[in-house]
């Protein structure tokens, strides 16, 4: 108990020392949102890999999906990493940085504002945001109490304040480049903790082979009735995994504080850089514990999924661990969730202060009161989902667990097409965007109050989800060739920042040589 106590009381102590440190750097909006739009390759790219994977894929969606899909959940892992992590840096990465420094915009919904020329698309988006993302940051102290009641003899709602207040003080004090130092730092916990947690794991039942012929051998008829199909390739539901895949993977391309990561790179080497190693992480930690979770029904004989639920799966694996393996668990999901947590309400508090309050219900808002406002909404928002998870938690209330997957859906479904293709397309329209916003927020809200009126492929929020970015990304075109053109002053504006010249060594690019 001495060696895990002091383990937490180093970790917070390094946590809050960062964000004292990094005062300096969040004087102003552009410091604060984007650390001065300054941070280097490796800072990125934990931030963005940190801010990927929380408590919620470490307990919630490993032991679920791999209780589900057995060891073919491990495709969510790998899908993370290709199309989550690597496709998305080297499709979004670079044209993200320059568009958004060129129409000068902190947050996703200044992007529609200026890129589509519609102040309208920004108040809608930022309301979407906040709506969406305050039962996301809730969902994120899942998990923490089984793992909290393995290790300590805490109650729950000590631990979900400590670790909601030391994120509050140092994302207030440090501002976004605190949060990226501290992500690397937790990131590096969490690559070590997942190895460790899965060598052990495996060790426990004999070692790799040993447990994946133990997977061989489990039946459930009331899921599949083939031999062996828990350590087959695929598993035994492909069509509902693929949709896990789509969803966890390609969802990252629209969500606001996962994007927003890329207005924060440096330079050119920051981009080849931070996607090598933010695909190498995402193998590490998304794959390992989509893994881990694979070989969670070699516990069936002390896991009642009735009576506790897929969030009993992983704490039961981990138990019967080392004490020193245990405490290192529990900094990796702390890390996890205040990685995340500390990303969620950075976003939520920049998009209600630049994107609702300025201008809109306070004018002549200067830089000062921008920052100064937005610490106050961190420590809002912050205390709005300690309040929420703590009413789930005593209540037993699975509302906020489902929204959760819902506000995935929604804010992906709602934003990656438009995103996209206003980097990419000149002809994208206003009324495409709007429909795209509309469609996947009405899709999700319908699914989460008349669930059972869907079809029953779409019943399920994930497939639900993936189906609303599969959608936007068909509504979009279509819809801005039969509406009017958006407005060639604007759209020519946006897009002239890409034909300005830079000067690069000839290493980066072959020049043409005068000599015969």
């Amino acid at each position: 108990m001495l060696i895990k106590i002091l383990l937490l009381l180093i970790f917070f102590a390094v946590m809050i020392s960062v964000g004292l440190y990094c005062r300096r750097n969040s004087t102003d909006v552009n410091g604060f949102v984007l650390g001065g739009r300054s941070v280097g390759p490796w800072l990125t790219a934990f931030a963005y890999g940190t801010s990927y994977f929380s408590a919620v894929v470490f307990v919630g969606y490993a032991g679920q999906f791999g209780w589900k899909y057995g060891i073919a959940a491990t495709w969510a892992g790998i899908g993370n990493a290709l199309l989550g992590s690597l496709l998305a840096w080297v499709v979004l990465g670079r044209r993200t940085r320059i568009m958004t420094q060129h129409l000068n915009s902190a947050t996703m919904p200044q992007f529609f504002e200026a890129r589509y020329g519609s102040k309208s698309l920004k108040i809608a988006a930022s309301v979407i945001t906040f709506i969406f993302l305050i039962p996301y940051t809730a969902s994120l102290y899942n998990g923490l109490s089984r793992l909290f009641g393995m290790a300590f003899d805490i109650d729950y709602t000590v631990c979900v304040i400590v670790m909601a207040v030391l994120t509050g003080v140092y994302v207030i004090a440090g501002g976004y480049m605190a949060t990226a130092i501290n992500d690397f730092i937790q990131g590096i916990i969490m690559i070590f903790g997942i190895c460790a947690v899965v060598v052990a794991v495996l060790k426990s039942q004999g070692g790799f082979l040993a447990a994946l012929d133990g997977m061989g051998h489990v039946v459930d008829t009331s899921v599949s009735e083939t031999p062996g199909v828990f350590a087959s390739f695929f598993g035994p539901d492909p069509v509902n995994l693929l949709g896990v895949v789509i969803l966890t993977s390609l969802g990252t391309w629209g969500l606001p504080q996962m994007v927003q990561k890329f207005y924060a790179i440096k330079s050119e080497k920051s981009i080849s850089t931070g996607t090598v190693v933010s695909t190498a992480f995402a193998f590490i930690v998304a794959g390992g514990c989509y893994f881990l979770g694979g070989f969670g029904r070699l516990f069936s004989d002390k896991i009642d999924i009735a009576a506790n639920g897929y969030d009993s799966v992983v704490p039961t694996m981990l138990a019967g661990l080392p004490d020193m393996l245990i405490a290192i668990v529990v900094i990796l999901v702390l890390s996890a969730s205040m990685s995340t947590l500390s990303s969620l309400v950075l976003t939520s508090s920049s998009t209600l202060t630049l994107d609702l309050l300025k201008d809109n219900v306070i004018k002549d808002m200067d830089e000062k009161r921008q920052v100064f406002i937005m610490r106050v909404l961190i420590v809002v928002f912050v205390a709005i989902s300690v309040v929420i998870a703590i009413v789930q938690y005593r209540s037993n209330v699975t509302f906020i667990a489902q929204l959760m997957g819902v506000s995935w859906g929604a804010l992906a479904g709602a934003f990656l097409a438009p995103f996209l293709y206003g980097l990419y397309w000149k002809g994208a329209s206003r009324i495409g965007v709007w429909c795209s916003f509309i469609f996947s927020t009405v899709v999700m809200l319908a699914n989460m109050f008349v669930r059972s009126s869907f079809p029953t492929l779409l019943q399920s929020p994930i497939n639900a989800g993936a189906f609303c970015m599969i959608a936007g990304l068909i509504i979009v075109p279509v819809v801005s060739l039969f509406t009017p053109k958006p407005d060639r002053k604007v759209v020519d504006d946006a897009f002239s920042c890409y034909d300005e010249k830079v000067l690069v060594p000839q290493s980066a690019a072959l020049g043409e040589s005068s000599k015969k």
